[in-house]
Parts: structure tokens; C-alpha cells; sequence
């Protein structure tokens, strides 16, 4: 296998950007925002405090893992590239995918007071030029069907940028949130790969969607978040000597291995930069090894504020509003409803910081509950737990061996 590169590189995903001339107050935007984990309207202010961090860093490059923008707004578009160039600028590279978010999005919308505002998109070919200057422009290799493309930010290094996004079967009312890499565009990373070994160039991945489980049952729950046929897809990777792909999509600080035969993968999964805890990942790439290292931006962005504890406030209660919303509709108590929705928020909001532990996990009595309610509670207990269930690497701070896989064959480590 090819041996890694020295390399130092941060991680940022889920970035959606909501610029304040589209309104962020009032009651229309207020709705929008009802049962949103996203810190929409602080969404400006953390990534200026990400890319001051950055500058301040000496990472030679950045991976955004998609969904830059809110819902595809053109204006929000402009303005992050606008952002993100300011990092060009000082010599460090910037890779970008798109998610399910960015591209040809019939829910691009601005607010005012009252009223909500239909606003311009984008198409694909608008994503490539508006991104240009900072990863088109001088890629090695690009798919001419989709976004996917390949840049060399450091010598020796091929970054694969996948994109499996399925914005042209978007239709208005109805923007797909699952991810699937097309035949053309698996016989196309086929052939980057093949050619990487020719060139004796090591690969890692970065796309928006997961291509391991990151916990126990996400692909029948929740799969959406997943990369369709993410096993044989990521079994096609570590084939081919990739051991790195790092994701965003479900928001969370999470990092899962799966091993295939003698060959594994590492998913690294990051948080979004507007949901708490706001994550940024430091990488170093060093002697075979992975070193990883997480700053909460929430944490710091507004020191001796309460505004760290009022986002994951933020992410409990409107998960927790949602799922009582969802159980109600079932016909479930309102009482039940809430106490079974507080146990789903707790649960989402430790697996978005990582490292979650049942140690810290609140007492839940399921005989506080109605039959119907303790009903639908062994339906979600399976769930609840594996959120709770912690890494055996560490989700924000680790060091990943690649010379050795951490699980047997078709697991994947998590729980």
C-alpha cells in the first residue's frame, strides 16, 4: 500500500450558511426554524470564527464535506466561496463537496417578517463556477457527469471528492436527502484510483454522506444519512488502499471503522459547523497514523456567555419538540410523548459531541408510561442506546492506526 504523506489538514462539514440579507428574525423565519438543531442565524458569525482559527493554524488544507449553505440559496453560495477564498489567499487549500442542501434546491428561501420568500438557486454547473477558483480550477482529474473531482493538495496526496448527491431528481416540494454514487461515477472513481496506484499516490475520501454505520441500525433508521450500498462502496475503497473518508450529513462527532477481508476503512464523521458543538477537526498525517484533534467552536465563539449551553439547549429541545410532534400524531399522551422525546434529544445531542458514555446518560423509567407509550418506547429504546454507545477510538480526540483493521470482517466499530 502507498504510503501517506506528512499532511496537516482541518475538517469542516455542514456549514449552512444563512446570510443575514435573506432575514434572520421575525415570524416566518421563526417557523423555519421551530424544530431546526442549526444555529441559523449565528451561522455568519461561527464561520468567521472558524476561518480566524484556521489563519491562525498551520494547516496546509481544508475539507468542507457539504452542505454549505442553508438550502441552496445563490447569495448564500457567493458569499461562503467569497469566505472561503480568504483561506486561498494565505496558502491553504480549499476542497469542497456539495450535500444534499446545496444544489438545484426548491427550498432556497430569504424571510420577511411575516412571509417567507422564494429566492434564487443553483444549478451543478453553477456550483463548479462558483467554487472554481478554489477547487475546479486546478483539480487533477474531474468527472465531466457529476461534481466529483480529485485535487493534489499536498505531493503524494489525492483527495477523492465524491459527490453522490441526487439533486436532479429534485422536483419543488421535494429536495432528496439520501445520497447514491451512479454507475458513471463509480466507474470513474475506478479509474482515479487505478491511476493513483500507477501514479503511486496515496487517496483519502471526503463526500457528504456516510459510507460506514456510525451507529448500530442508522442504515434501517435512519439511511438517508448513509451512501446507498455504503458496504460494497466502501469495501471497493479500501480495496484500492483508501483507508481515510472523511463525512458529514448527520451532524455528529463520530468516527467508525469497518473491515473488509484484510482491508478497513476509517469514516471520519463531522458535526456541523452551526449545530453545538460546532466542530472543527485538526489533522495530522504522520508515520501511518492519524492524529486528530477537535475544537468546539460553541465553547469559545462567546466566552463568559451562556451560549455554548444554550446551543446544545437548542438541539435538545427542538429534537425533543419534533419527536413529541411525530408521537402525538401515533396517538401518544402528551406526558409520554415529552418524556419519551426528551430521552430521543439527550440521546442525539451526546452522539453530536462525541465520546458519549452511558455514564452520563439520564435515568429513564419506562413504568412513568402508558401501554401505548412503553409501546412505542421498545420501538425507539434500540436506537436511544446505540446514540448512546461510545468509540473504541476516541470521536474527538485519537490517533488512527492504518496499519491494521480494528474489527473482523463486515462490522463496523462503534459500539
Amino acid at each position: 500500500m502507498t504510503t501517506y504523506p506528512d499532511a496537516r489538514f482541518a475538517v469542516v462539514s455542514d456549514l449552512h450558511y444563512h446570510d443575514a440579507s435573506l432575514g434572520a428574525q421575525g415570524a416566518a423565519f421563526e417557523r423555519a426554524i421551530r424544530t431546526d438543531r442549526k444555529l441559523l442565524a449565528e451561522s455568519e458569525e461561527l464561520l468567521d470564527y472558524m476561518l480566524d482559527d484556521l489563519l491562525a493554524s498551520d494547516v496546509q488544507f481544508l475539507l468542507v464535506c457539504g452542505d454549505l449553505t442553508k438550502d441552496g440559496e445563490a447569495v448564500n453560495h457567493h458569499r461562503v466561496s467569497a469566505k472561503l477564498q480568504t483561506l486561498s489567499a494565505h496558502g491553504i487549500k480549499v476542497i469542497v463537496v456539495p450535500g444534499n442542501h446545496d444544489v438545484n434546491n426548491f427550498s432556497a428561501a430569504g424571510f420577511s417578517d411575516d412571509e417567507k420568500l422564494r429566492v434564487s438557486n443553483i444549478s451543478a454547473w453553477e456550483f463548479r463556477a462558483i467554487y472554481a477558483d478554489l477547487c475546479y480550477r486546478d483539480c487533477v482529474m474531474r468527472h465531466a457527469h457529476s461534481l466529483s473531482y480529485v485535487s493534489e493538495p499536498v505531493p503524494g496526496l489525492w483527495v477523492l471528492a465524491l459527490d453522490p448527491c441526487r439533486y436532479g431528481e429534485n422536483t419543488p416540494g421535494n429536495t432528496l436527502t439520501g445520497g447514491r454514487i451512479s454507475a458513471g461515477t463509480e466507474a470513474w472513481m475506478l479509474d482515479v484510483l487505478s491511476e493513483a496506484a500507477r501514479r503511486d499516490k496515496a487517496v483519502i475520501a471526503v463526500m457528504h454522506h456516510g459510507i460506514v454505520e456510525h451507529w448500530d441500525g442508522q442504515a434501517t433508521v435512519h439511511p438517508d444519512y448513509l451512501v446507498e450500498d455504503f458496504a460494497r462502496l466502501g469495501g471497493l475503497l479500501a480495496a484500492h488502499g483508501v483507508r481515510l473518508a472523511f463525512t458529514g450529513h448527520n451532524h455528529a462527532q463520530s468516527i467508525v471503522q469497518a473491515g473488509f477481508g484484510d482491508d478497513f476503512l476509517y469514516d471520519i464523521g463531522t458535526g456541523s459547523l452551526v449545530t453545538y458543538p460546532c466542530p472543527v477537526r485538526y489533522c495530522e498525517l504522520s508515520l501511518g497514523e492519524l492524529m486528530v484533534n477537535t475544537t468546539a467552536i460553541a465553547d469559545e465563539v462567546r466566552p463568559e456567555t451562556d451560549f455554548a449551553d444554550a446551543a446544545r439547549d437548542m438541539v435538545k429541545r427542538n429534537i425533543a419538540r419534533e419527536v413529541a410532534d411525530s408521537l402525538r400524531g401515533y396517538f401518544v399522551s402528551g406526558s409520554d410523548a415529552q418524556y419519551i422525546a426528551n430521552a430521543v434529544g439527550e440521546a442525539f445531542a451526546a452522539h453530536y459531541r462525541g465520546d458519549a458514555a452511558h455514564s452520563y446518560r439520564p435515568a429513564f423509567d419506562p413504568s412513568r408510561l402508558g401501554l401505548l407509550g412503553k409501546f412505542v418506547y421498545a420501538t425507539q429504546k434500540q436506537t436511544i442506546d446505540a446514540l448512546w454507545e461510545s468509540s473504541p477510538f476516541g470521536d474527538n480526540f485519537t490517533v488512527l492506526d492504518f496499519e491494521r483493521a480494528a474489527v473482523s470482517e463486515g462490522a463496523f466499530a462503534h459500539v
